[in-house]
């Protein structure tokens, strides 16, 4: 009986990530909303305290936190086995999707028209990311000194200080504050400034593969850095890449579903076809598995501890803020004309008015509106 619960929960995991891999449309924000809609809404596989604890540990180590928080859940779900099925189910529909669009571009040196589906797709997202803000919101917030490090964690994210540390300073804090009840804290956020040097070195499979996983390794802030590291390795010092085949890569890592992060993809079939593309993939994903896995059976114990709860509280607050500085920002770029507006508050409609209404549908829904204002507009 043990045996079989476990193949249930393993098919379960493998289902419910593959799907979302091929309909998880609109960055780390979206994805992450998506989720929660989808095993603790609808599944409950956890509670809400979980899923934040997990959201909250990933953005202390480096690499994308959507597919970390994919990873931790599947971990939770079906043990060691979820932990790697849930991954690569969640990536493969990426890696596939972006190996045929790389392919296209290297064939025909352009990329299939998406624009359109972009235009309806992205308004919906902030929907769906806005709604999950509101629900993680109201878990996260406590008592008040939570909401005042949430404040000061958004005032500083639209400054543009650096994620991770934002969140490191959210949870030192707020251990602080609610172990030794000081009335008054002084609250520093300190910045994180990156640098790359320039030189010309030979191509290898070896080393493209070591340089996605470095980059793995080191990338703090998800894919909104990566096209810095990239720049940096590739194009700058290995000259293996032009900027605008660099261009064009993150382009297409930005409007396929699935992690950002498979721009890898894309990038190493440029340079040595299937096989560069598959060592690319799994070099910048690598990391983040084994993070997680070392992570992950230590975030319930760190619950039970009284400082490391505070701790936890005040980063699952900082992250709320977060998701919801990245939205605000996402509103600006998006939300450009009446069209994207009538999407968008559709969207609202739909998520509030329909409660139990899939994610998967408004971001076809929001696709087919694309469309249809392409035609009559």
């Amino acid at each position: 009986m043990e045996a079989r619960g476990k193949i249930k929960n393993l098919k379960e995991v493998a289902g419910v990530f593959l799907k979302l891999g091929f309909v998880a449309f609109g960055g780390p924000a979206a994805h992450i909303a998506m989720m929660e809609k989808e095993i603790v809404q609808k599944r409950q596989w956890m509670t809400h305290e979980t899923f934040l604890d997990y959201l909250g540990a990933t953005h202390l180590i480096p690499g994308p936190n959507s597919t970390q928080v994919v990873i931790h859940s599947g971990y939770h779900r079906a043990g060691w086995l979820g932990l790697w099925l849930s991954g690569i189910c969640f990536i493969l529909p990426a890696f596939l999707i972006t190996g045929i669009l790389a392919w296209f571009y290297k064939q025909y040196g352009s990329l299939p028209v998406v624009r359109p589906v972009l235009y309806g797709i992205e308004p919906a997202v902030i929907a769906i990311i806005l709604d999950a803000v509101f629900k993680f919101g109201k878990k996260a917030y406590k008592n008040l000194q939570l909401g005042i490090i949430g404040v000061l964690t958004l005032a500083g994210f639209l400054c543009g200080l650096n994620v991770a540390l934002l969140v490191l300073s959210a949870g030192i804090i707020g251990t602080l504050v609610f172990t030794v009840k000081s009335k008054y804290v002084k609250i520093l956020f300190p910045f994180l400034l990156i640098s790359s040097s320039s030189q010309i070195t030979s191509y290898s499979v070896s080393k493209l593969f070591f340089i996605f996983l470095k980059i793995g390794a080191i990338l703090f802030g998800s894919g909104y850095v990566l096209f810095a590291y990239l720049d940096g390795d590739l194009v700058q010092k290995l000259h293996w890449l032009s900027m605008q085949q660099l261009t064009d890569a993150v382009a297409v890592g930005q409007f396929t579903p699935g992690p950002v992060l498979s721009t890898a993809t894309f990038i190493g079939y440029q340079i040595s076809g299937i096989t560069g593309a598959l060592l690319a993939t799994i070099g910048i994903f690598l990391p983040s598995f084994v993070f997680v896995w070392i992570l992950s059976p230590i975030v319930p114990k760190l619950r039970k501890s009284k400082s490391a709860s505070y701790f936890l509280d005040s980063i699952n607050i900082a992250s709320v803020a977060v998701m919801l500085g990245v939205t605000i920002e996402m509103g600006h770029t998006i939300l450009i004309d009446w069209e994207t507006w009538l999407i968008a508050l559709l969207g609202f409609i739909c998520v509030y008015g329909m409660k139990k209404i899939s994610p998967v549908w408004l971001i076809i829904g929001g696709a087919a509106l694309g469309y249809i204002f392409s035609f009559i507009l």
